[in-house]
């Protein structure tokens, strides 16, 4: 019994480390106000994950088989909410160094991967695929838990700062517009690729 931790925190940093609504939402924000300005909604995007891994870790994988449509709903809500953050993108302009707009905090943070489908999807194949058979709940939950928080410790500032060099070098230029509309754009097909075809979260 136990989980195979060695393979799971090489699964758990390919998919932390690849694009999805999360690494958007982070680059996008480390775009607008640089990684030392965002920090705060770095951490509570991380600590977010927790919100999910807690409640799958200790059964709503099967009150989920129980009431699919429920979980089908509340998927496609939350494919909706990530969508319409990527519009917001879209129509804004970098803003890297100046007081314009609020910068997203630790609260913002939090709710990023509760509504992020491919974080659900990330979790649940770590459960499903890594977890030994009669592993008891808290000991496997505790242990995807902290796989994942450091993966995220090390990826997510990265996708933060890589944000704000890319701010430096477009910020008030003729591509800005398109840096935004890509960074949108993408974000909206991770949403897709997590509703239809699997993938990393």
């Amino acid at each position: 019994m136990g989980v195979e931790t060695a393979s799971f925190l090489v699964f758990a940093a390919s998919q932390v480390g690849t694009p999805g609504p999360a690494n958007m939402a982070l680059m996008t924000t480390g775009a607008r106000f640089g990684l030392r300005g965002a920090l705060p909604f770095v951490a509570g995007v991380a600590l977010g994950k927790q919100f999910v891994i807690w409640p799958v870790g200790f059964g709503l994988m099967g009150l989920a088989a129980r009431y699919p449509m429920v979980f089908e709903g509340l998927k496609w809500v939350s494919a909706t909410y990530i969508c319409w953050l990527a519009w917001r993108v879209a129509n804004r302009r970098l803003s890297l160094g100046v007081a314009e707009g609020r910068v997203p905090g630790f609260a913002a943070g939090l709710i990023v991967h509760p509504l992020n489908p491919k974080a659900w999807a990330l979790i649940a194949a770590g459960f499903a695929g890594f977890v030994a058979p009669g592993t008891p709940a808290f000991q496997a939950t505790a242990t995807i838990a902290i796989c994942l928080l450091v993966c995220q410790a090390l990826l997510h500032p990265a996708w933060t700062y890589g944000g704000e060099r890319i701010a430096r070098t477009v910020a008030g230029r003729p591509a800005e517009k398109y840096l935004m509309w890509g960074l949108a754009g993408m974000t909206v097909a991770s949403v897709a690729y997590a509703l239809f075809g699997g993938g990393q979260a």
